[in-house]
């Protein structure tokens, strides 16, 4: 009786672990720490992509509707604005990047990222921590991602085979990173 009382102990802390259970319990999936997004590897057979007809702008526009978010997404890719550029003495620089280097800074550093045909809109300015040195001291912690925001794009899915397939754009839901922070 207790190897069935143990085996019955195990199932259940298995059910209660994070991610376990979620196929049984029907739980929400939980959030995942791993930013930036991987890319995503597509079928390389262009009959998956969206066909002329189906990439106007103005329609897209109208299925994404608040979704669309110029700070963040755009149709055609264009240079990243960094604003105007300050002119500042040699004595402020100096006092500025002192006081800079002397707390840590761990910006997010954005780039254009070209998500395929089969997004739209079709570019996203996403997000990366600095990490490519400590920003400690003494050294051992680094820039990581800790907070993010999540921005709605239109995906071109396809379902069934040849003859039956059907296609459509359909909202998916796409993490960026926000906020990084000097941590372990």
């Amino acid at each position: 009786m207790t190897a069935i009382g143990a085996l019955l102990l195990c199932c259940c802390v298995g059910l209660l672990r994070p991610g376990w259970g979620q196929p049984f319990l029907r739980l929400r999936p939980s959030p995942s720490d791993n930013l930036p997004v991987k890319d995503i590897v597509e079928h390389p057979d262009p009959e998956y992509d969206p066909k002329e007809q189906d990439l106007d702008e103005r329609t897209l526009r109208k299925k994404l509707g608040s979704h669309f978010d110029p700070g963040f997404m755009a149709v055609a890719l264009r240079r990243l604005e960094l604003g105007p550029r300050l002119k500042v003495g040699k004595k402020a620089r100096r006092k500025v990047l002192q006081w800079l280097w002397a707390y840590t800074y761990c910006p997010v550093l954005y780039t254009w990222k070209d998500l395929g045909v089969r997004f739209w809109p079709r570019y996203i300015k996403e997000g990366n921590c600095f990490a490519e040195k400590s920003c400690s001291f003494p050294e051992g912690m680094f820039c990581k991602p800790v907070k993010s925001v999540t921005k709605t794009f239109l995906r071109w899915h396809c379902q069934g085979w040849s003859s039956q397939k059907y296609c459509t754009w359909i909202p998916v839901q796409y993490p960026l990173i926000s906020e990084c922070k000097c941590s372990c």
